[in-house]
């Protein structure tokens, strides 16, 4: 894998570290929001769950740096994470003042959406201990020089929760790439993060700070133009059909801008409704154009999480094969599988997802 120079497996401690917040996630499960009686409870975190992912699908070694509230809450989002099979040793611990003034866990109330009902995410996530995290709380040279990782993962989403974070996701990365690990970003736009501290203007001046540490970029459309600037031209405004050929130009005017970038990725997504979704993805990586297999009409449980899923099927396979190829194929069918599900992380093995990149139908297996 000369291209991307991945440390050899097995020569440290993790594979794959993730840096961001984990929440706990409330499920209404068919109904809504609004009129719940009762939730179903999981654990999420646009970064989180791409090491979860890799762990639970893939069998790899992973990490995740954060921080909880030390109260019953966080111990019940260490137990989801200890479930999962994610390192928890890296967590940072706060102690709880008793009712949440100065630091507290964060909730995500998430309903899935229905045919023209779309899925709808209510966040409760300020003063949380992962958002008060700043430079110097994690000792980075010990994680990355003593114990060692051979991938670091980390996102948007953590960069937009405070004035601090961007800073610490800077800290990591720099110190990361100081002992040759690799280190990806999914830029993970949202709206409801940025609206209160400078909108668009602010997310692009905080990923433009960080785009030039980052070897593996992710996105979709909207985060690219969101947080990098970059647009698809003559694009269809409401996403009716999608413009491959303004993708792919897209995609190679960010490579262009960001000479780092070994590989940039994009998820391709046509919203039948909330329930259907045309679904595939592409990378670039070497100059080449990657586009992986198609998934038309796809049937969509739940929606959230799909990105993510990609993103960890997508760096399994640039760390497992080096090829970009069978990467953006393993990490398109690793998220269509990831939407079949409920829940923000991933249901699916190994084999499921050969399986669907070998064009498996769904007939009953027995």
């Amino acid at each position: 894998m000369a291209f991307l120079n991945v440390k050899p497996e097995g020569s440290v401690r993790y594979d794959c570290l993730s840096l961001g917040e984990v929440m706990l996630r409330f499920d209404p499960g068919e109904g809504r929001v609004r009129n719940a009686r009762s939730f179903a409870v999981w654990e999420g975190g646009g970064e989180y769950n791409v090491t979860r992912g890799l762990r639970k699908c893939f069998g790899m070694t992973c990490g995740v740096m954060t921080a909880f509230a030390d109260n019953d809450v966080g111990r019940l989002a260490e137990d989801f994470i200890l479930q999962g099979g994610v390192d928890v040793s890296l967590i940072k611990w706060i102690p709880y003042d008793g009712i949440g003034r100065s630091v507290r866990n964060g909730l995500n109330f998430t309903e899935r959406g229905f045919g023209i009902r779309g899925a709808l995410g209510v966040s409760d996530r300020a003063n949380t201990a992962a958002s008060q995290l700043k430079v110097g709380d994690f000792d980075f040279d010990h994680i990355f020089g003593t114990l060692g990782s051979r991938w670091l993962h980390t996102g948007g989403i953590f960069a937009a929760l405070s004035g601090t974070t961007p800073d610490v996701v800077i800290e990591a990365c720099r110190v990361a790439k100081k002992y040759g690990t690799m280190v990806s970003f999914d830029l993970n736009y949202r709206p409801s993060l940025w609206k209160s501290i400078g909108g668009k203007a602010r997310a692009q001046e905080v990923n433009r700070e960080i785009a030039p540490y980052v070897d593996v970029m992710i996105g979709n459309e909207e985060d690219f133009s969101a947080c990098l600037g970059f647009e698809i031209e003559g694009n269809d405004e409401n996403l009716k059909e999608l413009n491959i050929p303004g993708y792919q130009k897209m995609i190679r005017q960010v490579m262009q801008a960001y000479p780092n970038f070994r590989v940039a990725a994009t998820t391709l997504r046509t919203v039948r409704s909330a329930t259907v979704n045309d679904w595939s993805a592409l990378c670039v990586a070497d100059g080449e154009i990657h586009m992986s297999n198609e998934y038309p009409a796809l049937e969509i449980m739940d929606r959230v999480g799909g990105g993510d899923s990609f993103a960890s099927g997508l760096i399994y396979g640039l760390m497992k094969t080096g090829d970009p190829q069978r990467a953006v194929n393993y990490g398109a069918a690793h998220g269509a599988l990831a939407m079949t599900t409920p829940g923000d992380t991933s249901m699916a093995n190994l084999s499921e997802v050969e399986s669907v990149m070998k064009g498996a139908g769904a007939r009953v297996v027995r």
